[in-house]
């Protein structure tokens, strides 16, 4: 179980709204990623989930039982944060089964819990050890290992990969899918990272100023954008946005994604100059300098040769075209 029903939440802060009236439905075992900018309401929406803050209006659902005046700590729910808060005194089996010993389980049930999330994180060897004697992303480990042996109904993961370098970030990204495959639970992570959202989600729930701006899977949102907004802050390079009227087409903008170029050095739709070139190795991204439409990022599989303030030429493919109206919103053909 674990199915979460969010119905017309606001949260105000004095006279300023931070969360405008959400609607959302988070199904039972699925993984949902929260990503937004920063000041998007995220985070707050978050917190009240878990019962940390109170919903100025609207209902929280879980399987169906209102738990607006259900304390955090009845709401069978696990937290995970971007700082690990553990305990530096206590070794990682204290620290994983503190909340079961605080609750009076058993020592042979902490035992088992304990034993069997180490297994599941790879944990086993680190048992004895203290807060201050692991890496940071061992200790990461250390809190969701923490929230796994409590078998809540929902976890939540409060930006928790922030802290870490990014292979870590990477590896430990990997480990959160595993665990969601292998546990079936249902999970909300909270991102401002957009390639932690796509790569983890089931759905993702786009927001902005504290209302959301769209819901989908990561590659419903990536090819069927409701706006510029999410067409911008989803994918990496972020999608190009082109003068229409300028391109032949009703005011507004043209979307396309760095990918759906065509660069050449003969010619091509729109001219300009390479104003700077970033070699990855197994990608190239040239940035041009257009006239008409400012910095458009090209992205070019392997490796190429262009050399700053090289003249060059763009060709969009047109089937990979997203138009928007003046105000942002998705012109459908």
């Amino acid at each position: 179980m674990g199915a979460l029903d969010l119905k017309r939440i606001t949260k105000s802060f004095g006279a300023t709204e931070v969360i405008k009236g959400i609607d959302l439905e988070v199904r039972e075992g699925e993984f949902c990623v929260f990503v937004g900018p920063s000041g998007c309401g995220k985070s707050t929406l978050l917190r009240i989930i878990a019962g940390l803050e109170d919903a100025t209006a609207g209902d929280i659902l879980l399987d169906g039982k209102r738990v607006n005046d259900v304390a955090p700590a009845r709401r069978e729910l696990a937290m995970v944060f971007q700082s690990y808060a553990l305990y530096p005194h206590l070794n990682v089996r204290d620290n994983m089964g503190l909340a079961l010993k605080q609750a009076g389980k058993p020592r042979a049930e902490i035992a088992a819990s304990t034993d069997r999330a180490a297994g599941m994180l790879s944990l086993q060897a680190l048992m004895e050890r203290r807060p201050a004697e692991l890496s940071g992303g061992q200790r990461q480990r250390v809190a969701i290992g923490r929230a796994i042996v409590r078998r809540p109904k929902l976890f939540l993961f409060d930006e928790p990969l922030s802290n870490l370098d990014a292979a870590l970030r990477v590896a430990t990204r990997i480990e959160i899918a595993r665990l969601h495959r292998e546990l079936g639970a249902t999970m909300i992570y909270v991102t401002h990272d957009q390639v932690e959202a796509m790569t983890l989600a089931d759905r993702i729930v786009v927001l902005r100023a504290g209302e959301v701006e769209q819901v989908g899977s990561p590659m419903e949102l990536y090819n069927n954008p409701a706006n510029t907004f999410v067409a911008g802050f989803i994918g990496s390079p972020q999608m190009n946005f082109l003068d229409a009227a300028a391109l032949g087409f009703a005011p507004g903008k043209v979307g396309i994604r760095p990918e759906h170029l065509q660069l050449s050095r003969r010619a091509g739709e729109i001219a300009g100059s390479v104003s700077h070139i970033e070699k990855l190795g197994g990608e190239t991204l040239v940035y041009l300098r257009s006239d008409a439409h400012g910095l458009i990022t090209v992205r070019l599989f392997g490796e190429h040769d262009f050399a700053v303030s090289e003249a060059a030429f763009l060709t969009p493919d047109q089937n990979r075209l997203f138009h928007f109206d003046t105000q942002g919103s998705r012109r459908m053909p």
